[in-house]
């Protein structure tokens, strides 16, 4: 049995309990006490660090490469496209906006896009044209030949640059989240599981292990990949995204980060390291799962992928393996909606957290105002 001391202070009854501490959990709890600065918040989180895709990711800056984009608009149009990519890139000023670059190791050395064919070239003007409302750029993307040597990609035929994107360090970003949410006062309980969720007419019981609870006036669910087993709201496909990291390479020449294969892959410079990332179209049914792990089969293609494209004829050795799950859908569009009287979700961000969270809690913010 738990103690009065324990129920009347970290078991009370709150106003919201956000379940989920990674980037849409926290950006959520910031924007609730912007707005609503009497309101109690509690943010609950089974591990003892956020762990999912937020501190698990490649930490990049980005809002789309140009084929990815041009995908997205093949199929859910230009306005669900262009809505996505202001979000992201809204999202991204967001975060500069509130953390200086030194305290985030926030870097705008630009994004890239490896293309092996012409195609998407021709629509390059007529995507520059349609983004420029957004970036404020009359060219977001830009034909850069020349620095396919710079960077040592010698066997890449076209490279495309976004002076819009960067890299930062997402657990110094996750570190800062933290910070700012204990200045507002929100509270937290980690390494808490929430078993499962009752809703009244007059309240939401939220169940943690060891037949204790919490209740609330509203619930929020910023689970991204685990909220199968709390909601029912449709398509949340888990996606894990394999990762590697080299140990330091002498005369790097890689600098920025980079996208191949419409963002299939991904890599960036970490200092004098790389960091590769993705190729789960290659195991498309294996990589579904909330499971976080390393394979041998993506490993040795992200090897391969290192030798032959990125750093051709250099001799490397890996320091790190790791894995982050993330949720997709058929479409991009993440999901954050009512979905009961007492109860919210903002989940499915297709691997763009960083990017959409810190919208996503403005969102869910505006949402919650109608109790």
């Amino acid at each position: 049995m738990n103690s009065i001391w324990e129920l009347e202070t970290f078991y009370r009854k709150r106003d919201i309990i956000i379940i989920g501490a990674g980037f849409s959990g926290l950006w959520t709890a910031i924007s609730i006490k912007e707005r609503y600065p009497g309101k109690s918040v509690l943010v609950v989180e089974r591990n003892c660090i956020p762990l999912g895709a937020s501190t698990r990711n490649a930490g990049f800056a980005c809002f789309g490469s140009l084929t990815e984009v041009i995908a997205d608009s093949q199929k859910m149009g230009w306005d669900k496209t262009l809505e996505l990519v202001k979000m992201r890139f809204d999202g991204l000023q967001k975060i500069r906006h509130y953390f200086k670059s030194d305290e985030i190791d926030f870097e705008l050395n630009g994004g890239y896009e490896i293309l092996n064919d012409d195609q998407p070239l021709h629509d390059l003007d007529s995507v520059n044209e349609k983004l420029k409302a957004i970036t404020g750029s009359d060219q977001t993307y830009t034909l850069k030949q020349d620095k396919i040597s710079e960077f040592g990609l010698g066997k890449s035929q076209f490279l495309i640059e976004n002076k819009c994107e960067g890299s930062l360090h997402s657990g110094k970003l996750l570190q800062k989240l933290l910070e700012k949410c204990n200045e507002l006062k929100v509270e937290f309980l980690f390494g808490t599981e929430v078993k499962k969720v009752d809703e009244n007419p007059d309240k939401v019981e939220v169940h943690l292990s060891g037949d204790l609870s919490v209740q609330s006036d509203q619930v929020i669910y910023c689970t991204n990949a685990f909220s199968e087993r709390f909601l029912e709201i449709g398509e949340i496909i888990p996606a894990r995204g394999q990762i590697l990291l080299t140990e330091p390479i002498e005369d790097l020449k890689l600098k920025g980060t980079f996208h191949y294969d419409e963002g299939f892959y991904y890599f960036r410079n970490l200092g004098n390291r790389v960091l590769l990332g993705g190729g789960r179209n290659r195991d498309f049914k294996t990589e579904e799962t909330t499971v976080f792990e390393t394979t041998e089969f993506l490993q040795n293609h992200l090897e391969n992928f290192l030798k032959e494209v990125i750093i051709p004829e250099t001799d490397f050795t890996i320091a790190l393996r790791w894995s982050g799950i993330m949720a997709m859908g058929t479409e991009k569009t993440p999901v954050v909606k009512q979905v009961s009287e007492r109860q919210f979700c903002a989940v499915r961000l297709s691997g763009m957290g960083v990017a959409l969270a810190p919208k996503i809690g403005e969102m869910v913010a505006e949402m919650i105002n109608s109790i």
